[in-house]
């Protein structure tokens, strides 16, 4: 579906006179996976935050599927960097906590089941009845992950999930991740710092510059660039930088983020 999501006019301003950003627009399509980049403050997390309902914007809209957002919804999936986990339950009952409340109606065994298979799906089925304190950062990403899809979102909003992570463990997991939305076809709206994790993982990236001060006085940041990824779709880690064009198109993204992310 084209513009499944459709975003028009988005700003934030804390101060009248100086929004964040202003006039941000885009749009994602059913099953698409979109990466933002930029520099710290250039309001990257308040827009995904406005998409997940948890924040509102000073002005413009969002809708989804022909119908505006507005506060949080078992619609839109959210993975924070910081795993957001209940310590006091096990993995099965975090996220059948979150199953349950999707669909109050199901038995305990169809819960059961659910959970199983998404705790399949990101390799913890040995981790299932542990707490999240005898789980290891990697690991307790992954549970977040699996809770995200386990409700079957109509969107996924990613907010830096891997930032915390050793490249080791961020590199397993961006594998898992890949796999798992090729074979749920998921709409991925992500935030990164990374560049490769960025080409790596996105059919488009967005390149959003930071407000300044300028000779003429105050430019709000905004969406400078979109780019389309040229590389082939099933891309791997492992073979990305063995791939015709990817060093020009990251060389592109690379020059945005030192030479044009501030706004001018």
């Amino acid at each position: 579906m084209q513009d499944f999501l459709k975003i028009e006019a988005l700003s934030k301003a804390y101060v009248a006179a100086k929004p964040v950003f202003a006039d941000v627009s885009f749009t994602l399509d059913r099953g698409e996976f979109v990466c933002i980049i930029g520099h710290s403050g250039c309001g990257k997390t308040t827009i995904l935050n406005v998409l997940a309902g948890l924040d509102t914007a000073t002005s413009g809209n969002v809708f989804m599927d022909g119908r505006e957002v507005s506060g949080p919804s078992l619609e839109r999936g959210v993975v924070f960097q910081s795993h957001a986990l209940m310590p006091w339950l096990t993995v099965r009952r975090n996220i059948a906590f979150a199953v349950k409340s999707r669909w109050p109606q199901w038995s305990v065994a169809e819960i059961n089941r659910h959970v199983e298979k998404f705790v399949a799906m990101v390799g913890l089925s040995a981790a299932i009845d542990k707490k999240p304190s005898q789980l290891s950062g990697g690991m307790k990403q992954r549970v977040g992950i699996a809770r995200a899809f386990a409700i079957q979102p109509k969107m996924l909003l990613l907010d830096e999930p891997f930032g915390a992570l050793d490249a080791l463990t961020r590199g397993t997991i961006q594998d898992e991740l890949m796999a798992i939305v090729r074979e749920t076809q998921q709409t991925v709206f992500m935030i990164t710092h990374d560049v490769d994790e960025a080409i790596l993982l996105a059919d488009r990236i967005l390149l959003m510059s930071n407000g300044s001060e300028t000779g003429a006085g105050y430019v709000p940041g905004g969406i400078a660039e979109v780019v389309t990824n040229p590389l082939p779709r099933q891309r791997t880690r492992a073979s990305l930088h063995h791939l015709d064009g990817y060093y020009d198109f990251r060389n592109h993204i690379v020059d945005f983020l030192v030479t044009r992310a501030t706004a001018h």
